[in-house]
């Protein structure tokens, strides 16, 4: 086996478990593009999670998820405010401005996390035929800093958005790790804040592939069955991707693997901290870890233990930890690291 990096959580294998899954579905022929009893099962034990209303459509990958949904939520005139750290801002190659016809009116932040404040000055245009209409907040739970927003904070820019005509979509690739660290249910930091869309990971909690979309009311989901197959993202096999579902949420699979990676990052965070020329940048409230390294040792650190820079100013880099990262890695990396950076 290769050796486990600390560059992203999409790095990681499949759990075991899920893999068991995938086999189990593997069986006989049953009716494709979701007609089958896997997806509807996955589709209830997703009801089970965030309400009995919500509607639920499975498709391949994280952008996926996100553009779609947004598409199915916007009209071409309206606008997406994110943070500027954000997945849809950031990696995924103008897909979302390309395919929902929005801008992106993308707001600095340094942990991430977008407040009112930061939204307010963005609705001047409201009604102005000359502007972009504000119309979805976006945001990242956790945030691509590693930070989280709190209850109190989800349910503040839900209300601010309801109350100007605008609507909340998470991008919840890594909703699970924001759950464990919250200690909360995955309906109370999204149906139960005031969240309108969210696109659910899978791929960086212990799945092969397969992200889901969740509209808490069905009325925006509207036509969104023509606009997932319009958009490639309708898997003939959706067997497969909902196994993988049922097997994370039926049991507390999904918590387990967060637990551990969040657990993980908080051990090496604080491994990290000894070594007195690294500075963590960021709060720890996830899988993420935020440090800065100085640049004469970064190269030499990536030939053993790949990982990403962040900040190619400061050389802040990001370390993710995975359901399948043990303290021997962590131990093993940090013994590298303090020979490396003298």
């Amino acid at each position: 086996m290769s050796k486990r990096s600390f560059a992203s959580d999409n790095n990681a294998g499949v759990h075991p478990e899920i893999i068991e899954a995938l086999k189990a579905a593997n069986d006989g022929h049953v009716l494709a593009y979701g007609g089958d009893p896997l997806t509807q099962r996955a589709i209830e034990v997703f009801q089970k999670h965030f309400g009995q209303d919500v509607a639920v459509f499975f498709v391949y990958g994280g952008t996926g998820a996100n553009v779609l949904g947004l598409q199915a939520i916007t009209h071409s005139y309206e606008a997406i405010v994110c943070a500027d750290t954000a997945h849809i801002n950031t990696d995924e190659c103008g897909a979302p401005e390309k395919y929902t016809g929005c801008k992106l009116l993308s707001v600095h932040t340094p942990d991430g996390k977008l407040s009112v404040e930061h939204i307010k000055p963005l609705l001047y245009g409201v009604g102005v035929e000359h502007e972009v209409q504000p119309r979805i907040i976006s945001i990242s739970q956790a945030t691509e800093l590693g930070t989280v927003y709190t209850r109190n904070e989800l349910e503040t820019l839900a209300r601010f958005a309801h109350d100007h005509n605008m609507l909340l979509h998470v991008d919840g690739a890594r909703l699970a790790n924001a759950a464990v660290s919250l200690d909360a249910s995955l309906k109370e930091i999204t149906a139960d804040a005031g969240v309108d869309v969210l696109s659910f990971g899978g791929s960086k909690n212990g799945a092969m592939y397969g992200e889901a979309v969740v509209f808490f009311d069905k009325k925006l989901a509207g036509d969104f069955k023509y606009i997932r197959k319009q958009g490639m993202h309708l898997p003939s096999k959706m067997r497969f991707i909902a196994a993988q579902f049922e097997t994370l949420l039926s049991g507390d699979l999904w918590r387990r693997s967060a637990a551990h990676a969040n657990q993980m990052a908080r051990v090496l965070a604080s491994e990290l901290e000894k070594v007195p020329q690294i500075k963590l940048t960021q709060l720890v409230e996830a899988n993420g870890v935020f440090a800065t390294i100085p640049a004469q040792y970064v190269s030499a650190l990536q030939q053993k233990y790949f990982f990403y820079v962040w900040d190619d100013e400061t050389y802040e880099c990001r370390f993710m930890t995975s359901f399948d990262t043990t303290e021997d890695d962590i131990r093993d990396f940090v013994a590298f690291v303090r020979e490396t950076v003298k």
